[in-house]
Protein backbone atom coordinates (compact mmCIF):
# COMPACT_ATOMS: atom_id res chain seq x y z
CA UNK A 1 0.00 0.00 0.00
CA UNK A 2 2.93 2.35 0.50
CA UNK A 3 3.24 2.93 -3.27
CA UNK A 4 0.57 4.49 -5.50
CA UNK A 5 0.27 7.61 -3.30
CA UNK A 6 -1.31 5.65 -0.45
CA UNK A 7 -0.58 6.64 3.16
CA UNK A 8 -1.68 4.07 5.76
CA UNK A 9 -3.26 5.62 8.87
CA UNK A 10 -4.58 2.65 10.89
CA UNK A 11 -4.73 -1.10 10.50
CA UNK A 12 -6.99 -3.65 12.20
CA UNK A 13 -4.42 -6.31 13.11
CA UNK A 14 -6.83 -8.50 15.06
CA UNK A 15 -9.26 -8.87 12.13
CA UNK A 16 -7.18 -11.48 10.32
CA UNK A 17 -6.88 -13.49 13.54
CA UNK A 18 -10.51 -13.27 14.70
CA UNK A 19 -12.25 -13.62 11.31
CA UNK A 20 -12.09 -15.59 8.09
CA UNK A 21 -11.98 -12.84 5.47
CA UNK A 22 -13.92 -12.92 2.22
CA UNK A 23 -14.53 -10.25 -0.44
CA UNK A 24 -12.90 -6.86 0.08
CA UNK A 25 -14.24 -3.42 -0.75
CA UNK A 26 -12.86 0.11 -0.75
CA UNK A 27 -15.17 2.80 0.61
CA UNK A 28 -14.84 6.53 1.02
CA UNK A 29 -15.47 8.20 4.39
CA UNK A 30 -17.65 11.22 5.12
CA UNK A 31 -15.60 13.18 7.68
CA UNK A 32 -15.46 16.56 9.39
CA UNK A 33 -12.39 18.78 9.00
CA UNK A 34 -10.97 18.01 12.43
CA UNK A 35 -11.33 14.28 11.75
CA UNK A 36 -9.28 14.58 8.58
CA UNK A 37 -6.56 16.53 10.40
CA UNK A 38 -6.51 13.97 13.20
CA UNK A 39 -6.26 11.12 10.66
CA UNK A 40 -3.32 12.86 9.00
CA UNK A 41 -1.61 12.74 12.42
CA UNK A 42 -2.31 8.98 12.55
CA UNK A 43 -4.75 9.18 15.46
CA UNK A 44 -7.22 6.39 14.62
CA UNK A 45 -8.10 3.01 16.11
CA UNK A 46 -10.10 0.30 14.33
CA UNK A 47 -10.20 -2.22 17.18
CA UNK A 48 -13.77 -3.46 17.81
CA UNK A 49 -15.17 -1.39 14.95
CA UNK A 50 -17.56 -2.73 12.33
CA UNK A 51 -19.75 -1.53 9.48
CA UNK A 52 -23.52 -1.75 9.39
CA UNK A 53 -26.00 -1.31 6.54
CA UNK A 54 -29.05 0.77 7.42
CA UNK A 55 -31.68 2.24 5.07
CA UNK A 56 -29.58 1.58 1.96
CA UNK A 57 -26.50 3.27 3.43
CA UNK A 58 -23.33 1.91 5.01
CA UNK A 59 -22.08 3.24 8.37
CA UNK A 60 -18.80 2.74 10.20
CA UNK A 61 -19.57 2.13 13.87
CA UNK A 62 -17.26 2.54 16.92
CA UNK A 63 -14.18 3.59 14.97
CA UNK A 64 -12.18 5.86 17.27
CA UNK A 65 -10.65 8.96 15.67
CA UNK A 66 -9.07 11.04 18.42
CA UNK A 67 -10.00 14.68 18.87
CA UNK A 68 -7.73 17.08 17.00
CA UNK A 69 -5.44 18.60 19.64
CA UNK A 70 -5.14 22.04 18.00
CA UNK A 71 -8.88 22.67 17.53
CA UNK A 72 -10.07 25.45 19.80
CA UNK A 73 -13.78 24.67 19.48
CA UNK A 74 -16.06 22.65 17.18
CA UNK A 75 -14.06 19.45 17.63
CA UNK A 76 -15.67 16.17 16.59
CA UNK A 77 -16.99 13.35 18.77
CA UNK A 78 -14.31 10.59 18.69
CA UNK A 79 -16.59 7.55 18.23
CA UNK A 80 -19.48 8.94 16.22
CA UNK A 81 -20.95 6.81 13.39
CA UNK A 82 -19.43 7.77 10.03
CA UNK A 83 -21.10 7.32 6.67
CA UNK A 84 -19.32 5.13 4.12
CA UNK A 85 -19.47 5.90 0.41
CA UNK A 86 -20.07 2.81 -1.76
CA UNK A 87 -21.58 2.23 -5.19
CA UNK A 88 -25.18 0.97 -5.31
CA UNK A 89 -24.16 -2.36 -6.84
CA UNK A 90 -21.66 -2.86 -3.99
CA UNK A 91 -24.34 -2.03 -1.42
CA UNK A 92 -26.73 -4.55 -3.02
CA UNK A 93 -24.04 -7.24 -3.03
CA UNK A 94 -23.20 -6.52 0.62
CA UNK A 95 -26.86 -6.52 1.65
CA UNK A 96 -27.32 -9.96 0.10
CA UNK A 97 -24.22 -11.38 1.77
CA UNK A 98 -24.83 -9.87 5.22
CA UNK A 99 -28.37 -11.26 5.33
CA UNK A 100 -26.80 -14.73 5.09
CA UNK A 101 -26.04 -16.26 8.49
CA UNK A 102 -22.75 -15.29 10.11
CA UNK A 103 -21.34 -12.68 7.70
CA UNK A 104 -20.15 -9.33 9.08
CA UNK A 105 -18.59 -6.25 7.53
CA UNK A 106 -15.23 -5.49 9.19
CA UNK A 107 -12.87 -2.56 8.46
CA UNK A 108 -9.28 -3.68 7.84
CA UNK A 109 -7.50 -0.36 7.29
CA UNK A 110 -7.95 3.40 7.01
CA UNK A 111 -5.68 5.17 4.54
CA UNK A 112 -5.37 8.20 2.29
CA UNK A 113 -5.47 7.57 -1.45
CA UNK A 114 -4.80 10.61 -3.65
CA UNK A 115 -5.74 12.87 -0.73
CA UNK A 116 -9.07 11.16 0.04
CA UNK A 117 -9.70 9.14 3.21
CA UNK A 118 -10.63 5.53 2.41
CA UNK A 119 -11.54 2.42 4.39
CA UNK A 120 -10.80 -1.14 3.30
CA UNK A 121 -13.75 -3.33 4.28
CA UNK A 122 -13.99 -7.12 4.20
CA UNK A 123 -16.87 -9.55 4.49
CA UNK A 124 -15.92 -11.77 7.41
CA UNK A 125 -17.11 -14.79 9.35
CA UNK A 126 -16.06 -15.22 12.97
CA UNK A 127 -13.53 -17.97 13.67
CA UNK A 128 -14.16 -20.56 16.34
CA UNK A 129 -11.70 -20.76 19.24
CA UNK A 130 -10.24 -24.06 17.98
CA UNK A 131 -9.50 -22.40 14.61
CA UNK A 132 -7.66 -19.63 16.44
CA UNK A 133 -5.61 -22.18 18.41
CA UNK A 134 -4.75 -23.90 15.13
CA UNK A 135 -3.58 -20.58 13.66
CA UNK A 136 -1.37 -19.93 16.70
CA UNK A 137 0.11 -23.43 16.48
CA UNK A 138 0.81 -22.99 12.75
CA UNK A 139 2.46 -19.61 13.32
CA UNK A 140 4.69 -21.05 16.09
CA UNK A 141 5.73 -23.97 13.87
CA UNK A 142 6.67 -21.59 11.04
CA UNK A 143 8.76 -19.51 13.46
CA UNK A 144 10.60 -22.60 14.72
CA UNK A 145 11.30 -23.75 11.15
CA UNK A 146 12.63 -20.29 10.28
CA UNK A 147 14.92 -20.28 13.34
CA UNK A 148 16.24 -23.77 12.55
CA UNK A 149 16.83 -22.74 8.95
CA UNK A 150 18.81 -19.65 10.05
CA UNK A 151 20.96 -21.68 12.45
CA UNK A 152 21.88 -24.04 9.65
Amino acid sequence: MAGDGIKLVAKNKKARFNYELGDRFEAGLVLKGTEVKSLRLGKANLTDSYARLKDGEAWLISCHISAYPFAYYDNHEPERPRKLLLHKRELKKLTGKIQEQGWSLIPLAIYFKRGKAKVELALAKGKKSHDKRQAIKQRDQEREMERAFRRG
